[in-house]
């Protein structure tokens, strides 16, 4: 883990760091039922195929699995569910495109928790998996345009297959002054006192490194909703008085609700929402430890996915 101080530091409670004891990853996973408990109702037949948003509870609270030493994830042999979240794979879809259901729920968590009305115009920020999913359930939900915004072009292009209007470099273009194009026409006269005509924007930060959030808040609009899905794991420096002298309005939204997380299920499943522009590079144990390197570059795919069999 790249941010073990983070962790130590997190009092949610949803994970307990402990830097003498080894953590199991994989908190994106679908997975066989093979066995029970003790006290379940043993819904399902063993074998079964299922996943769950990644959350068991445990004796001391509700635990993220692959993020505490005593909740492994599924890049282990067998790991702990808890029967009450935990939900079949009905779907004829295979294995390593049901698993990016629960990247897809974050995306989908922020895209209703924005409600965005039909005055208001998108500009998601960062587009690895997070903002790629933002992308798409805002797709999935009717909202448009959307304007997104990454360095790296392989990611602009997932970001228009996964339902981007208008994609961005900031290397070569504010995103700011393209979100205005889109909002208002590249020849129209922005509103500067308010009336009908003002777009509002509302900005996905979908990026988690320090300052992206900071940088948003100095160049966005007046009255700009800022839902903030990154969160660097170090903290972040706000310029609080040009945020209130804008009239910004900011949301840390956290995780997924358990509704939205089985509803982003059942849109993957359903092939309602197509993940296949996220999916990157399918692998077997062995090639996890390169793979975890890999991963830390930006022009890594969104998603690499573990097949622990292979």
């Amino acid at each position: 883990m790249d941010h073990p101080e983070a962790d130590a530091d997190d009092d949610s409670g949803l994970s307990n760091y402990d830097p003498d004891r080894d953590i199991v990853m994989g908190h994106e996973y679908v997975a066989e039922i093979v066995d029970y408990g003790p006290e379940t109702e043993r819904k399902w037949a063993k074998g079964t195929r299922v996943s769950s948003i990644p959350v068991l509870i445990t004796p001391q609270g509700a635990r993220v699995i692959g993020y505490s030493p005593g909740v492994p994830g599924g890049f282990g042999e067998y790991f702990l569910m808890s029967e009450a979240v935990t939900r079949v794979v009905d779907s004829p879809l295979p294995d390593e495109i049901v698993a990016l259901a629960d990247a897809i729920s974050v995306g989908w968590h922020y895209a209703n928790t924005a409600n965005m009305q039909a005055d208001e115009v998108a500009l998601v920020i960062g587009c690895g998996a997070i903002g790629l999913a933002v992308i798409a359930s805002l797709r999935r939900l009717g909202v448009g345009p959307i304007v997104a915004a990454d360095f790296v072009e392989a990611r602009r292009q997932s970001a228009l297959a996964m339902g981007a209007d208008r994609v961005v470099d900031p290397a070569q273009e504010s995103p700011y002054r393209a979100w205005r194009d889109l909002a208002y026409g590249e020849d129209a006269i922005q509103p500067l006192f308010g009336g009908a005509d003002v777009k509002k924007c509302v900005a996905f930060e979908c990026v988690g490194i320090p300052g992206v959030l900071n940088s948003i808040v100095r160049s966005c609009e007046r009255g700009t909703r800022i839902l903030s899905a990154g969160g660097p794991p170090e903290g972040e420096h706000l310029h609080t008085m040009t945020a209130k002298r804008k009239g910004l309005n900011m949301h840390f939204g956290g995780g997924p609700s358990v509704t939205h997380w089985n509803e982003a299920l059942e849109e993957v499943m359903s092939g309602r929402i197509d993940v296949t522009p996220m999916t990157g590079r399918v692998i077997g144990l062995d090639d996890m430890p390169q793979s975890i390197d890999d991963a830390r570059d930006a022009n890594a795919p969104p998603r690499i996915v573990v097949q622990p069999w292979r």
